[in-house]
């Protein structure tokens, strides 16, 4: 193979050993998702582990809704998770498929088994069925329904099918063993009644298939060679093994476990995020707050940095904790040459020029990105009057305070030397505009006499200004603190999200489209919100601040 001289991880070697000895000619691999909440950034990591496998291989990639529960199951969750697939690039071609595709065969499978003796009907209570399965402690003990007769558990299927049992009165339970120290093995429920509309089949069945029964049928209809899962589903591997042998499927496919993603401080459980929507703290399953994949796609995430983050969190066998630090280490590092490094002022104050001729505009050329000069240089209009930010200009300065205030002269980047003579005030104190006066032979930022300045700011042309809303968004948890308050409830970041109403843009920026990105000086990169910008109303989120305290050890 080529790059033998990279590591391989566990999977690889695997894979490879199952070729070398002939068990493997064409790797085959999906990713199953349940249609019952959006995909997270956990998610990423399995998509692209499975993709890259079938990529890498040369093999075969499926793409699988595991839609076997009708009662959380919604067509919304089906089309996200198809849109979230395409934009991280994994691409399924005509292997699209659905579990609920094969319900009638996995009935049949059903049937299979009652038929050896390897499964039967139960009218055990959900309650009575948990007694039944032990302890890690203690063995089960055998459901008074075991030993029905075949006969009987065959009519009494047919009839939970055809809808004469109702939710709950009777379950198929496979027949394998109470005493098993593996608790997934002692009969566990196989298929149960739910009269459900599916949002695929309809009203079709009201039985359905339980997940450790349909996901290895699934997997062997389909002709998966390696089902790539993460650590929780090493127990349940036996009862995979267990179904598709004693199914008859031929060439089997193998169960390999992976260690699962976790982000520091993040929220990925769907009934925590099932719960912000609906009480309003986030404006749905996108809201850029979330690592949910159609939220990162909105906050501006790109798919080469979440790839660049599952590459860099590797393949292993052991659970670890990632720091989201590395995840905006990656679109940093993404977007720092590729975008153009812009003026934007979030909390203006105007700023006039006293010496500088009224009514005229010039316009100055302005590198857009100094690191890459591939993307050229733009024309930016400079007129008297000015925005800055706030925040950049004290009454009075603390020591080292190098930006403007009363008699400092500060560098207007890529324009002028100013120097402040004076401010005005309101009537309750807020200092509402500054008055300087130029150099005007310090175009460019440098003086022809060789005086030094030490502060630099950014501006935005008055006249020209682009009015924006821009979104400062944090961690919705609060970091300190930890995710989870004492009593279970989720402990939130009351800065999770600052609305700038009223920023000034330079008016390239006003013409900005989603998913379009930029560095706005000194705040962070940014992008159009695809959800509320519009041309007469542009709203940009912030991705990503400019600082980092993650750092790749150089090898």
């Amino acid at each position: 193979m080529e790059n033998e001289n990279v590591s391989r991880n566990f999977i690889e070697m695997i894979i490879d050993k199952d070729i070398e000895e002939g068990h493997c000619k064409t790797v085959c691999t999906r990713f199953p998702p349940e249609p019952n909440g959006y995909l997270h950034i956990g998610h990423a990591k399995s998509i692209l582990l499975n993709y890259g496998l079938a990529k890498e291989y040369n093999g075969v990639f499926h793409m699988r809704f595991d839609d076997t529960n009708p009662t959380k199951e919604k067509e919304e969750f089906v089309d996200s998770i198809k849109e979230d697939i395409k934009w991280l690039g994994a691409d399924w071609k005509e292997h699209l498929y659905y579990a609920s595709d094969y319900f009638d065969q996995m009935y049949e499978a059903a049937v299979t088994l009652i038929k050896k003796g390897k499964a039967y009907v139960s009218t055990l209570s959900a309650e009575g069925i948990r007694e039944t399965r032990g302890t890690l402690t203690e063995p089960g003990r055998e459901d008074p329904d075991r030993e029905r007769p075949i006969e009987e558990s065959l009519q009494m299927f047919a009839d939970m099918k055809d809808g004469k049992y109702e939710d709950g009165a009777a379950v198929l339970r496979a027949k394998i063993d109470m005493w098993s120290p593996n608790i997934n093995m002692r009969d566990p429920v196989i298929y149960r009644v739910a009269h459900m509309t599916h949002h695929n089949t309809g009203d079709k069945w009201c039985i359905y298939p339980m997940y450790d029964f349909a996901h290895p049928i699934e997997d062997a209809i389909e002709g998966i060679t390696h089902s790539i899962c993460t650590l929780e589903f090493e127990d349940h591997r036996p009862l995979y093994d267990w179904v598709v042998r004693e199914v008859g499927f031929e060439n089997p496919p193998k169960q390999i476990e992976f260690a699962k993603l976790y982000l520091t401080n993040v929220i990925t459980g769907k009934r925590y995020i099932k719960k912000l929507v609906e009480d309003g703290i986030v404006d749905g399953w996108d809201d850029p707050r979330l690592v949910t994949i159609a939220a990162l796609r909105r906050r501006g995430y790109t798919p080469e940095s979440i790839k660049k983050f599952v590459e860099l969190c590797g393949v292993s066998k052991a659970n670890s904790s990632v720091d989201y630090a590395m995840l905006e280490y990656c679109i940093r590092e993404d977007l720092k040459l590729s975008c153009k490094r812009m003026m934007a002022i979030l909390d203006p104050i105007k700023l006039i020029i006293d010496n500088y001729e009224e009514g005229k505009t010039e316009y100055l050329e302005v590198p857009n990105n100094l690191e890459n000069e591939s993307l050229g240089t733009r024309q930016v209009p400079f007129s008297r009057e000015l925005y800055i930010e706030r925040e950049d200009f004290m009454e009075e300065p603390p020591k080292k305070y190098f930006r403007l205030f009363p008699g400092n002269e500060v560098r207007l980047m890529n324009a002028y030397f100013v120097r402040c003579t004076d401010f005005k005030k309101d009537a309750d104190g807020n200092i509402t505009e500054i008055h300087c006066t130029y150099d005007p032979a310090s175009k460019g930022g440098n003086s022809p006499d060789g005086r030094k300045v030490k502060g630099t700011i950014h501006w935005v042309n008055a006249a020209t200004a682009v009015d924006a809303e821009v979104r400062l968004y944090e961690n919705i948890v609060d970091e300190e603190k930890g995710k989870l308050n004492e009593d279970g409830s989720l402990n939130l970041n009351p800065n999770s999200l600052v609305i700038m109403k009223g920023a000034k843009l330079e008016p390239e920026l006003g013409k900005g489209k989603a998913p379009d990105r930029f560095q706005f000086v000194r705040n962070g990169f940014f992008c159009v919100d695809s959800k509320d910008s519009t041309t007469e109303h542009p709203v940009f989120n912030r991705i990503v601040s400019l600082k980092s305290s993650f750092k790749i050890e150089k090898k």
